[in-house]
């Protein structure tokens, strides 16, 4: 069975723990699960991060990654999701995209599940008695990533998990208030929170709070999940304070809209003060000093925020050892 990874739930609490287990080892630690193979990362949305860390992770895995632009395969414009799927499934082990859609990313899993003919890596043909590939047989298909979409970031999730885990150890009964708009980046992070053991205060001005399905899917996993519209009262002796921008791409006609709601959700050293003395600061970047988060307090002695973005890298790299192992469904 093809095991996906569009969101941190399509993962078991252990096999999460294996994820993040295999994201920890050091690089020369890490099976070269990649070695000769390449890996195709779709990018309908521009990328700092995502790229770099995920690119450099395939690398680290002894793969090849290929770079491909939206406008480059024109999903449902050129063709659709389903064949682009297809078709980058003849030559890469793997498929990463970061999209505009998340149906983009259900619709490219479906064509590549194993019940669809016709699709798989190349790298595992069958050859004929000449030793040459016959060119028609394709054994197993391949694992779609989500780099992100509208409705959720699990890569970052991993990145944000990695990191609690590298300051306080066991993160079971920690509790990380979340200031800002319960957005994509907020919903992976409050499923990766519920499979840990970890509690979410989520602070949002009215109108961009976590919606009654997210609180239902959270809570399905054991998740505990306070929502107010007091960002004070969320970061009180919190382990954790983590904040998002307020307008995201794609929201740049709301800018001055939310700016206006999002007024005092700043994540500023007084705010800081209120957490637990131990407390750290996440941020998954970009960030805009002085909206979500001030620079005395991203540039501070309580941030972690770079530690996050390195970790970026080690959680792909320990998603798709796992993914294209043995946990995941053994090499492909």
């Amino acid at each position: 069975m093809t095991r996906h990874f569009l969101e941190v739930d399509d993962l078991s609490c252990d096999e999460l723990d294996d994820v993040l287990a295999t994201a920890s080892l050091p690089m020369a630690e890490v099976p070269k699960v990649l070695a000769g193979r390449g890996a195709a990362l779709v990018f309908e949305k521009p990328s700092a991060r995502t790229r770099s860390s995920t690119e450099l992770a395939v690398v680290g895995l002894g793969g090849h990654p290929v770079y491909i632009q939206g406008l480059e395969v024109g999903i449902d414009e050129r063709e659709t999701a389903e064949d682009v799927a297809r078709t980058l499934a003849c030559y890469h082990a793997v498929l990463c995209a970061r999209v505009l859609d998340h149906t983009t990313l259900v619709r490219m899993a479906g064509a590549l599940d194993e019940s669809a003919p016709g699709v798989g890596s190349t790298a595992l043909f069958d050859e004929d008695s000449d030793g040459h590939d016959d060119g028609d047989r394709f054994p197993v298909p391949v694992p779609v990533v989500n780099l992100l979409s509208d409705r959720g970031h699990p890569c970052q999730a991993l990145a944000d998990l990695l990191t609690l885990r590298q300051v306080f150890g066991n993160v079971e009964g920690r509790t990380v208030a979340f200031i800002g708009d319960a957005n994509n980046v907020w919903r992976s992070l409050a499923l990766a929170a519920a499979m840990t053991g970890i509690r979410v205060r989520t602070a949002s001005p009215e109108g961009y709070e976590p919606d009654a399905d997210d609180l239902a899917r959270v809570a399905r996993l054991g998740g505990e999940i306070e929502v107010t519209s007091d960002p004070m009262e969320a970061a009180t002796g919190a382990d954790a304070l983590y904040t998002d921008v307020w307008t995201s791409m794609g929201q740049e006609e709301e800018q001055e809209l939310r700016r206006k709601a999002f007024a005092g959700f700043t994540i500023d050293e007084d705010m800081v003060g209120r957490a637990a003395p131990d407390a750290v600061v996440l941020h998954c970047l970009p960030a805009h000093r002085g909206e979500e988060i001030t620079a005395a307090v991203l540039e501070g002695p309580r941030s972690v925020v770079w530690r996050q973005a390195a970790n970026r890298m080690n959680a792909v790299r320990g998603l798709l050892a796992w993914l294209l192992g043995p946990g995941g469904g053994g090499a492909r």
